[in-house]
């Protein structure tokens, strides 16, 4: 009697550990690598292709000005990129468009560039070589040597959103501007839209 109780409550047991398992299994993420520039259609917000597309565009746009074209012909110009102004409803991190447009203008080899993100770290550090008993004079970088910026390119991301209970659409247009910081000129301008709609589906899924 006492060994087929035990019995039953070993296969109860095992039984139970078998569904712990397959649960556990069931439950499990998985994690997989996917292509950074596939089309993402998560959401109807601000994302990453809309990222890259604006920042490809307007790059694409001010390399092939003409007005740029005789700009950087026999030099390359010493830009300031403000960070991009965010006059959306969303929390957008726009430096990333910043960053990326920087990138890329910095690779085409037309331009150089000043990081006003970091003037107060560059700020200390030259305080530091400069006052502190510690640094050779001799290999201290002298105040006043580093480069101002001939121009400053700046921009401003908008949006109008529309909606009801069947339908969204969000509207973006991404605007830049490079003005000659000498003249107050601007030299180029130019700017892209995106149109972005989510419709209900029709049997409520």
């Amino acid at each position: 009697m006492i060994t087929t109780q035990f019995k039953t409550l070993s296969s109860y047991a095992a039984i139970g550990l078998s569904a712990l398992i397959l649960s556990g299994c069931a439950n499990k993420a998985v994690v997989s690598y996917g292509d950074a520039q596939a089309v993402e259609t998560t959401d109807i917000n601000f994302g990453s292709t809309d990222l890259q597309k604006v920042a490809s565009q307007m790059t694409d746009s001010l390399l092939s000005s003409p007005v740029v074209g005789t700009m950087t012909q026999n030099k390359r110009p010493v830009v300031f990129v403000e960070r991009i102004k965010n006059k959306t409803s969303e929390h957008i991190d726009t430096e990333s468009i910043t960053d990326s447009i920087s990138t890329q203008l910095l690779r085409s080899g037309k331009f150089r560039f000043v990081d006003m993100t970091r003037v107060e770290s560059v700020r200390e550090q030259l305080n530091f070589q400069n006052e502190d008993a510690l640094v050779n004079p001799a290999t201290a970088v002298a105040f006043g040597k580093q480069i101002g910026a001939q121009y400053m390119l700046y921009g401003n991301l908008s949006s109008i959103v529309k909606s009801n209970a069947d339908k969204s659409d969000v509207y973006y247009k991404f605007t830049m501007r490079l003005m000659d910081m000498e003249s107050g000129l601007v030299e180029w301008a130019d700017e892209t839209e995106i149109r972005k709609t989510k419709e209900k589906s029709t049997f409520g899924w």
